[in-house]
């Protein structure tokens, strides 16, 4: 019995232990070619993500496998339903894909993998985080993780603490008590490992014995940077390293600002805690802006170029200010959490028992600039339908009111402290 031309008995223990768990043929054959087209399309490859929707990952690496066309693509696409596919498009994307189609390549990934206990999660694994799945067509078509199942779970309720490699005594001050006050309101926290603001998330979750979540712009086999080998390792123990490129991929600038629309997307909210002008942390907080998460940005200094991106966020995007853990949980509360200060936090704003699709709508409304259902739908990464009847439960509750030119945000008398 062969899988892809490979024989199963060198091919079964590896995606078994990939696994964690026993599978079926056609599990394995869907979880080996998601792992093979991990290293064959680059991150966030729109065409990618379409075929592998379309067609299937076993069929899609079939059709790569078989030499394929830019012809051979374009039927099997047009005939799956997506006629909005171009000759050019199809062309362009088997020039990325075909020096890349070699099933040894997969198969050593899966071995390098083996060797440092990775796990391969894939589409309706249970443990797949669901929030990626908002990025469309762009959304990661496999994740190699390593850590405990119970860090990957904790995602759903994670919030991003981003910021500058260069940063302040005051950014890291203002992030470790960020971090550990978020661990005490019950949330795990996102960052990407990097030096500065990223490393002291990680560093004060640890310390206040709370989950912590990075995401790698390179192999989990590899750690990134070098400097963060030590905290890495930490963060495996008790948290989970996670990345969409298979081990034995180097980190590349393109892949940096790939994983940050990870970042985004994975957690409640985002927060940009210290960013200059042109920070990276900047591409993370416009991927969570467009798939409609909410977004904070901490002032500092008017003085400091360190966060002079963090004031841009604020002045001409839809940020908003938060300076402490209390306020970056207000972006998206959780139901029933202990607060820091021996309390409950409310799960709502007001107290109006809102849902998560709720909170998302209202960060999606401005208080003065009026937005159409299909703009807010757009912001808040909902479909139109869900906009429509959500608005319509928020209007009844005097939290939304439609104008002439659309909707805007009403805030009550108290709900602003």
């Amino acid at each position: 019995m062969t899988l892809f031309g490979l024989g199963e008995n060198e091919i079964t223990p590896l995606l078994t232990a990939l696994a964690g768990r026993d599978v079926d043929r056609d599990a394995q054959a869907r979880m080996f070619a998601r792992a093979a087209w991990t290293g064959v399309a680059e991150p966030g490859d729109r065409m990618a993500g379409l075929t592998l929707a379309l067609l299937g990952a076993p069929e899609a690496l079939r059709l790569l496998l078989d030499e394929p066309t830019p012809e051979r693509l374009l039927r099997r696409l047009h005939e799956a339903g997506a006629e909005e596919v171009t000759p050019d498009e199809a062309t362009k994307a088997v020039e990325r894909w075909t020096p890349r189609v070699k099933a040894s390549a997969a198969v050593l990934a899966l071995r390098q993998a083996a060797r440092v206990d990775a796990r391969l999660l894939i589409p309706g694994d249970e443990l797949w985080p669901a929030g990626v799945d908002d990025l469309g067509s762009h959304a990661p078509i496999a994740l190699w993780m390593r850590g405990t199942d119970a860090a990957v779970a904790a995602l759903p309720r994670s919030i991003a603490l981003v910021g500058a490699r260069a940063a302040t005594g005051y950014g890291e001050h203002v992030t470790m008590e960020a971090s550990a006050g978020l661990v005490d309101r019950g949330y795990a926290v996102v960052s990407g490992a990097a030096y500065g603001i990223d490393g002291m998330a990680h560093r004060a979750a640890i310390a206040s014995e709370g989950t912590t979540i990075a995401f790698l712009a390179g192999g989990v086999d590899r750690f990134y940077p070098s400097g963060h080998d030590a905290l890495l390792t930490r963060i495996v123990e008790d948290g989970a390293v996670l990345s969409e490129l298979p081990c034995g991929q180097a980190p590349t600038k393109w892949r940096f600002l790939q994983r940050n629309r990870l970042i985004a997307a994975a957690s409640r909210a985002t927060v940009v805690i210290e960013a200059g002008w042109r920070s990276g942390s900047l591409n993370t907080a416009g991927h969570a802006s467009f798939i409609g998460r909410p977004l904070g940005a901490v002032p500092g200094p008017v003085t400091s170029a360190a966060s002079a991106g963090c004031h841009r966020l604020i002045r001409e995007y839809t940020a908003i200010c938060v300076t402490n853990a209390a306020e970056m949980a207000q972006l998206a509360p959780l139901a029933g959490t202990t607060s820091g200060h021996g309390g409950v936090e409310e799960a709502e704003e007001g107290g109006r028992g809102q849902t998560s699709d709720m909170t998302r709508l209202l960060d999606a409304l401005s208080i003065r600039a009026p937005r159409d259902s299909a703009d807010v739908a757009a912001r808040a990464g909902l479909s139109l339908s869900t906009v429509r009847a959500l608005l319509g439960q928020l209007a009844l509750d005097g939290a939304a009111s439609e104008r002439e030119r659309g909707w805007v945000k009403v805030v009550k008398k108290g709900d602003a402290g």
